[in-house]
């Protein structure tokens, strides 16, 4: 890990810069990908599938009883796992239900907004280093709550042509059926455009590497909506002489093992607490078996000592980074100083694993700086927002006038008649 001192705030954004990967090549890659899914359709998705994933499939689609038989090979204390999570995952999706209520914005004017589901949403789920299952409950969940009439998944096969049967079998008990194997920017393709056997889409969910988030931001341009820009993942920690510096170590490693291009920042306002860290992520970090992963993704991490955790603040702020973990005494008194993260984990005894998997948030969630202006994957995500509103012959009378003033002061004239003719008929 880099360790800086004490950096000037003048440096702040040179010092978070996340790694950056050169867009043009990156888009030589993903353009052709997409153009080729467009015009071929299945050919290219098993093409592509044969290129990256070396496999040949001969059906896209995985079958029911392909489904039913993964459901075999998962272990009951796995499955007791997910259903205590499904649960919580639920519960507080549940509660981001929104009531419709009628305003009455002057007498006679009644004005509302009321949620309306997407109608066919589709889902990305990585499986290549890592089987996401966790991800199918953060999306799948609060789709169906939604009332999303059709849900698709594409995720990546492996060599044998398979599906991991954690993700099926997660799938099976949220009642997604359609089912496809293909992975990578080919799978953002064949949703957005849909193939004879993937259906189109109209917003793409799910996190993926730079050539899955490229791509979706690509599809986006042609009017597909996406949950958002989300790229490989980030936790920032703020910690000072209260936190527990192998609990730091470990959170720091559980994100940084997810991918070489993963990154991680713990900012403290004390360097015992940091030289203690560092020992623990060595130490930590021998016996992980995707050491080779989480070694590499730690290339690109730092540790910064600060004068303060008021100034520690202020740079996560800069920061913005996906998963916050603040391990400080008084934790609550900071909570109002945060103002660009994507979802906050409070305490020695929160580790960022709790929201990637059981507590009930849902962890996709904005990446690269995003948390500035984005927020995380929720109910609202798999819903539009349709306003409503109906004047009644008083109602018009009453607030005519106004709407005529304003119109004619725009010099439009048409709309100033169609509130006028009802005035006076």
């Amino acid at each position: 890990m880099n360790y800086y001192e004490f950096p000037k705030k003048a440096d702040w954004e040179t010092l978070l810069k996340r790694p950056v990967f050169e867009t043009k090549s990156l888009e030589d890659r993903v353009i052709p990908i997409l153009q080729q899914v467009k015009e071929k359709g299945d050919d290219a998705l098993k093409k592509f599938t044969l290129e990256f994933d070396k496999v040949i499939l001969s059906e896209l689609s995985v079958s029911n009883i392909q489904i039913e038989e993964a459901g075999k090979l998962v272990s009951e204390d796995l499955k007791n796992a997910i259903d205590i999570a499904r649960v919580n995952i639920e519960k507080f999706h549940l509660a981001q239900r929104e009531e419709v209520k009628k305003i009455e914005t002057t007498k006679g004017v009644i004005c509302w907004r009321k949620s309306v589901p997407i109608t066919k949403v589709g889902l990305y789920i990585p499986g290549g280093t890592a089987p996401l299952f966790s991800t199918i409950l953060m999306l799948g969940i609060p789709a169906n709550i939604a009332g999303c009439e059709e849900i698709v998944l594409c995720t990546p096969p492996d060599k044998s042509g398979k599906i991991n049967p954690a993700i099926l079998y997660t799938a099976s008990i949220l009642g997604i059926k359609k089912i496809y194997k293909v992975g990578g920017a080919q799978a953002i393709a064949a949703m957005a455009y849909g193939t004879a056997t993937i259906p189109q889409v109209y917003k793409i969910f799910g996190p993926g590497n730079q050539y899955v988030t490229l791509a979706k931001q690509l599809v986006n341009k042609e009017g597909i909506a996406i949950d958002m820009p989300a790229g490989p993942s980030e936790v920032a920690i703020v910690a000072d002489d209260s936190c527990n510096p192998a609990f730091v170590a470990a959170d720091l490693l559980s994100q940084a093992e997810h991918g070489v291009d993963s990154q991680t920042v713990v900012v403290s306002d004390n360097k015992k607490v940091l030289e203690e860290v560092k020992k623990e992520v060595a130490k930590q970090l021998e016996v992980l078996p995707r050491k080779e992963f989480a070694a590499k993704a730690l290339d690109n991490s730092k540790m910064i000592l600060v004068k303060d955790i008021e100034e520690a603040m202020e740079l996560i702020n800069v920061y913005a980074p996906e998963h916050l973990i603040i391990q400080v005494k008084d934790f609550d008194k900071l909570i109002s100083k945060i103002k660009n993260a994507g979802s906050v984990f409070l305490g020695n005894y929160t580790p960022e694993a709790a929201g990637d998997y059981a507590s009930g948030t849902n962890h996709t969630l904005p990446t690269n700086g995003y948390a500035r202006a984005y927020s995380g994957v929720s109910l609202d995500s798999f819903v539009k927002k349709i306003t409503f509103q109906h004047i009644s012959q008083e109602g018009i009378r009453l607030l005519g006038p106004v709407i005529e003033k304003m119109a004619s002061a725009e010099q439009l004239d048409a709309h100033k008649n169609a509130v006028t003719l009802r005035m006076i008929m």
